[in-house]
């Protein structure tokens, strides 16, 4: 019974650490493409910053990656910036792919 339950723990615990690495992920992720729209807006380094923090934000409206799309998309219209939904989706790959580059190499 005691291997069980030690299984189970050891389960629990894979769990939760892949969860917490998801939701880093996720923000490292959305923290690179505030910088990349930011510079696209051409937004002060105080603006930059802030503007990250409000991406990250975005993405907690619902569950995965339209909520931040839409966000970027709005704001870079709004900006005059001739973006397209591909372009930002094409941006967020790139981006997961630089986000698991950083945490990989931060371990």
């Amino acid at each position: 019974m005691t291997d069980f339950k030690d299984r189970e723990r050891a389960e629990e615990a894979k769990f939760a650490m892949d969860e917490e690495t998801a939701f880093k992920l996720a923000a490292r992720r959305n923290r690179l493409l505030g910088e990349w729209a930011a510079g696209l807006m051409n937004l002060t380094q105080e603006e930059t910053d802030a503007y990250k923090k409000a991406v990250v934000q975005a993405d907690f409206e619902e569950a995965g990656d339209e909520d931040v799309i839409r966000k970027l998309l709005g704001d870079l219209t709004a900006a005059d910036v001739d973006v397209t939904e591909a372009d930002i989706r094409l941006k967020l790959e790139e981006m997961t792919v630089e986000a698991k580059r950083q945490l990989m190499s931060d371990s």
